[in-house]
């Protein structure tokens, strides 16, 4: 996630609130492509890991897992988890991940952390996560939509739904839901959602 002035207490408890939260669903999707090819595993990074909710779950079904973050408190918290399965096949990196550069990968997860950052930072960044994947590799995560409630603010990239799709004509595209609606922040705040979710597949 993004990097803010909240003390590392605040960040600590957020971590510790969204952490236990079920895995995506866009991941479980990609991950049950994966399986009905017989790919049991492989290589995932994991863009904006936070609490480690979805990292979690790559560990526990055997996936070797780079986990990237912004904020020490969730890197140091994820390595702290008592419930981190297969710990050794896990990586950390701390680090804004459109600065970064990471290995060819089977899969790219992206749960609700792309879009917090410009869109002149994104696009790049989105070029480097397609050419990143390996053949058969997928990307599972979100776009903000153009009507979400935070449409606007110059530190997030909000798409339209013909500039989403465009950035997808690349991949194959095995599911895109788009949705909107009011909803709660993980941090309890009230607000409307617009987001295209997303799984797709380099060929």
């Amino acid at each position: 996630m993004m990097s803010s002035k909240r003390t590392s207490r605040d960040w600590q408890a957020y971590y510790e609130r969204t952490g236990q939260r079920p895995p995506r669903e866009t991941l479980l999707h990609a991950l049950g492509l994966f399986e009905a090819s017989g790919v049991s595993s492989g290589f995932a990074v994991d863009l904006g890991s936070g609490g480690g909710r979805d990292v979690v779950e790559l560990l526990r079904r055997g996936w070797r897992v780079l986990a990237v973050d912004a904020e020490a408190t969730a890197v140091a918290q994820l390595r702290e988890r008592r419930d981190l399965p297969s710990a050794h096949l896990l990586e950390t990196k701390l680090g804004r991940f459109e600065d970064l550069r990471w290995p060819a990968c089977d899969l790219v997860n992206s749960s609700f952390a792309l879009p917090l950052c410009p869109r002149e930072a994104f696009l790049p960044m989105w070029d480097r996560i397609v050419a990143s994947l390996r053949p058969g590799g997928r990307f599972a995560g979100q776009f903000f939509g153009d009507r979400d409630e935070w449409a606007g603010d110059p530190t997030i990239t909000h798409l339209t739904r013909a500039e989403a799709e465009g950035l997808l004509e690349a991949l194959d595209v095995e599911y895109f839901e788009e949705m909107e609606g009011d909803s709660v922040t993980p941090r309890g705040r009230s607000k409307f959602w617009h987001t295209f979710h997303i799984v797709a597949r380099r060929s």
